[in-house]
């Protein structure tokens, strides 16, 4: 397996399918990436030489694309000052419930989890 920047992406793949495998690289962004650096999008990432692995290397430097444990703690950043200031979406995070105004009287099970059912007890 081809490695960039600590991570590895897949030999048998096209090289514009195999760069979405680092956190923070779509499609789009693999096609940019590939324009600039000057490496046909149809070869198979096994195939690449060294040279045209560094050049993409310094393609994603020089366009400044934050990926991996940077953007992870990026993201983790924002999340936790949406918490500290206690607005809407922060405290919707803190509580595991849908950010973006969807419904949750049914479905948002995805974010929600798997579903409890609340035991009514009897009275005496």
């Amino acid at each position: 397996m081809a490695r960039i920047f600590g991570i590895e992406i897949p030999n048998e793949k096209r090289i514009e399918a195999s760069l979405p495998y680092i956190y923070g690289v779509g499609r789009s962004t693999a096609k940019r990436i590939l324009e600039q650096a000057g490496v046909d999008a149809d070869i198979r990432t096994g195939e690449l030489s060294e040279e045209q692995l560094v050049k993409i290397a310094q393609v994603i430097t020089s366009e400044g694309i934050i990926i991996e444990g940077d953007l992870r703690r990026e993201k983790q950043t924002f999340m936790k000052r949406l918490q500290q200031i206690n607005c809407n979406r922060g405290m919707r995070h803190r509580r595991g419930l849908p950010v973006r105004g969807q419904r949750t009287r049914t479905n948002a099970r995805t974010r929600k989890g798997k579903k409890r059912t609340q035991g009514v007890v009897a009275k005496k």
